[in-house]
């Protein structure tokens, strides 16, 4: 799989902009605040309906504008398919395939699979436990359409019973309703469990190797999942457990509280673990994304670096080029010094200033 060609018109800083790509690896640099993470932003977008960054149609949409067109050319087994995207600052985004309006976003995961670097890759391992589930659905929502399904049903499901909870204390009848709810949550709850469990214990056996050798040898990481219940007491710890969402007006039994431990020679590294641990961890486990990809569906994601290089020391930049070679990559930089130096190969050059993109 690789892409050929990305179209954009009123979106962010790019009033119309049409480039064609290389299936090897594609530079764009510049100063900062010039437009090249939007470049990056429109293909993640064309391929998951989602910004990498969160943010919402209507601010993507180009400044006093009301709506904005993407449209992506993709090569698949050497057949071209063609993604429009028209965004409305109003309205739900329009996504057709081959022409073919796309009613769900949930029809489209798999079209296109991308794995994205960035910065902010560190926060899997030092924030929250709500980064790291999203770690772990990203990878298999893109994957696994059944999953994908059983997330949604899952988290309409809570929200239906949180929203519940805080009526309870004004119509007390509707508290016989709760064990229907409850069943939906284990049934779709079970699946989430045991997938994200079949996830960590693949991804351990790709991340062992990788990081040994980014490391030099020297750190052996794990990944642990720490379910917030297992798949055979969810539905006596819901029970269990329902004073305390009557208290709280909210679930707190369930896979949406799941988390999982980085552990590096043994010690959890989100709590005890080093800042060079800590990204060398997080660059481990995006790197581990890349060949699950390639397992899963017997051919080569497309990677989206967004000015990572300059995070890293030389003998990890040069690890994760080398580990991309062979594989359509777009990055983002601000200057060509380091391929220039070390002589990598560079297939494309794209030199964005404020808005506009020269060929180089």
């Amino acid at each position: 799989m690789f892409i050929e060609s990305l179209e954009l018109k009123k979106f962010r800083n790019y009033s119309s902009l049409n480039l064609s790509f290389d299936q090897g690896i594609n530079i764009f640099y510049g100063d900062n605040a010039q437009g090249k993470t939007n470049i990056l932003e429109a293909i993640y977008l064309c391929g998951t309906t989602k910004s990498h960054k969160g943010s919402k149609d209507k601010d993507i949409i180009q400044f006093q504008e009301n709506e904005s067109h993407i449209r992506m050319i993709l090569n698949k087994n050497n057949i071209r398919h063609k993604i429009d995207m028209h965004l409305k600052k109003n309205k739900t985004k329009g996504v057709a395939f081959d022409g073919l309006p796309i009613q769900k976003a949930s029809e489209f995961f798999g079209i296109v699979n991308l794995v994205f670097f960035s910065p902010e890759d560190l926060n899997i391992i030092k924030n929250g436990p709500i980064e790291r589930r999203k770690f772990i659905d990203s990878e298999l929502c893109q994957l696994n359409k059944l999953y994908l399904l059983q997330l949604i049903n899952y988290n309409k499901v809570v929200i239906q019973r949180n929203k519940l909870l805080k009526n309870l204390p004004f119509d007390n009848s509707l508290k016989d309703t709760l064990d229907l709810w409850d069943d939906q949550m284990v049934f779709y709850g079970m699946s989430l469990i045991e997938e994200r469990e079949n996830f960590i214990l693949q991804i351990n056996k790709i991340l062992k190797d990788i990081h040994l050798n980014l490391t030099g040898g020297k750190e052996k990481i794990q990944l642990v999942y720490e379910p917030n219940v297992t798949k055979e007491e969810f539905k006596k710890q819901l029970l269990q457990g329902r004073d305390k969402d009557f208290k709280f007006k909210s679930s707190s039994i369930g896979p949406h509280r799941d988390d999982f431990c980085i552990r590096v020679n043994g010690i959890d590294i989100r709590k005890f673990g080093s800042q060079g641990q800590q990204r060398s961890a997080a660059l481990s486990l995006k790197l581990s994304e890349i060949y699950f990809v390639k397992s899963m569906i017997k051919d080569k994601p497309a990677i989206l670096m967004d000015d990572v290089l300059s995070e890293l020391d030389s003998s990890r930049q040069n690890y994760l080029l080398k580990s991309i070679e062979c594989i359509q990559t777009f990055i983002t930089c601000t200057g060509m010094d380091k391929f220039i130096h070390d002589q990598f190969t560079v297939n494309k050059i794209f030199k964005i200033v404020n808005g506009t993109v020269q060929h180089q």
